[in-house]
C-alpha cells in the first residue's frame, strides 16, 4: 500500500513566542495534510529540545491544551498526526519528554516517554524522569514504533521494535549539527539492522549556544535515503510502500538469524 508521508522540519529559535509557534505548526500541519496521510511534527518543538527552563515552565498534562489542539488538528485534516513529543506533566509532578500518535479520529492511539534522555547527568536529566515502555502501534504503516532523538544510539531499543515485528520507526528529534554526520550514519544503521522504514524528523535553528542541524529524513527497509532535508525550514515529502519491510524481510530473512538476544523493558 502506498501512504504519503511529510515531515515538518521545524524552525525552532528564541525569538518566536510559544504561542505564535503552536500556530504556525497548526498551519504547518494543514499545508502538509494536503498532500500526506501521515504527519510528523520534532522532538519538544513547542519549547525547543535544547530550551529546558522553557521545558519545566510550560509542562502541560496529557489532558493540557496542547495535545487537544493536536487531536483536533488530526480530526480536521483526517490524518494520522504524530505529534512530535512535548514536555508533559504528570499527576505526581513528574516531567516527561513524552510523544503522542493520533489517528485520523483523534484518537491517542500511542503515547511514548522517552526513555534515554541525553545530558550526561546535566540539561534533559535534570528536568525529565526516564520513560519506561516501548510504544508498537497498529497504522497505516503497519505496526509503528516510536523513538526520540538520543533512543537513536541504542540499537537494542530497535531490535526490541523488531521483536514486536515492528515494520516502521518514527524519530521526532532536536538533534544538533555538531553530530549531524552520527544523525545521518545511525538512520541508515537502524533501518538496516531491523529492516524497517524510518521517518525522523529533526528541528533546525538555534536554541541558546546549540544549532540545530535539520536533515530529516525517510530511509527505507535496505538503508536507502528516499527523501532528506537540508539544514533549513521544510515539509519533507513522499510516498513509501508499506508492505516492503514485509518484502524485504521475505527475500533476506535476516532476523531469523538472530542469536543473542536482550532484555528490556515492555
Amino acid at each position: 500500500m502506498q501512504v504519503s508521508i511529510a515531515l515538518v522540519q521545524l524552525e525552532v529559535s528564541s525569538h518566536e513566542t510559544i504561542g505564535a509557534r503552536k500556530q504556525r505548526v497548526l498551519d504547518l500541519i494543514d499545508e502538509a495534510a494536503l498532500q500526506a496521510d501521515v504527519v510528523v511534527l520534532p522532538e519538544l518543538w513547542h519549547v525547543g529540545a535544547f530550551n529546558f527552563s522553557a521545558a519545566h515552565e510550560h509542562a502541560e498534562s496529557i489532558d493540557g491544551q496542547l495535545v487537544a489542539a493536536m487531536r483536533e488538528s488530526a480530526i480536521k485534516n483526517g490524518i494520522w498526526l504524530h505529534a512530535g513529543s512535548f514536555a508533559e506533566r504528570t499527576e505526581q509532578n513528574a516531567l516527561f519528554n513524552t510523544s503522542v500518535l493520533f489517528d485520523p479520529d483523534g484518537i491517542l492511539i500511542a503515547k511514548y516517554r522517552k526513555i534515554h534522555l541525553f545530558g550526561f547527568h546535566e540539561g534533559e536529566t535534570d528536568v525529565f524522569s526516564h520513560g519506561s515502555e516501548i510504544a508498537v502501534t497498529e497504522t497505516i504503516l503497519g505496526k509503528t514504533a516510536l523513538a526520540t532523538c538520543y533512543d537513536l544510539r541504542f540499537p537494542e531499543l530497535f531490535r526490541a521494535f523488531s521483536e514486536r515485528e515492528a515494520a516502521c520507526v518514527v524519530i521526532a528529534s532536536g538533534w544538533p549539527s555538531i553530530r549531524i554526520e552520527a544523525w545521518d550514519v545511525l538512520l541508515r544503521a537502524r533501518a538496516i539492522e531491523n529492516q524497517v522504514w524510518v521517518l525522523a524528523c529533526n528541528e533546525v535553528g538555534t536554541q541558546g549556544e546549540v544549532v540545530l542541524g535539520g536533515h530529516s529524513q525517510i530511509v527505507n527497509p535496505v538503508g536507502e535515503v528516499v527523501n532528506r532535508a537540508g539544514d533549513s525550514e521544510c515539509v519533507l515529502y513522499a510516498t513509501i510502500d508499506a508492505d516492503l519491510p514485509g518484502k524485504v524481510r521475505a527475500d533476506f530473512p535476516v532476523l531469523q538469524d538472530i542469536r543473542i538476544k536482550g532484555s528490556i523493558t515492555s
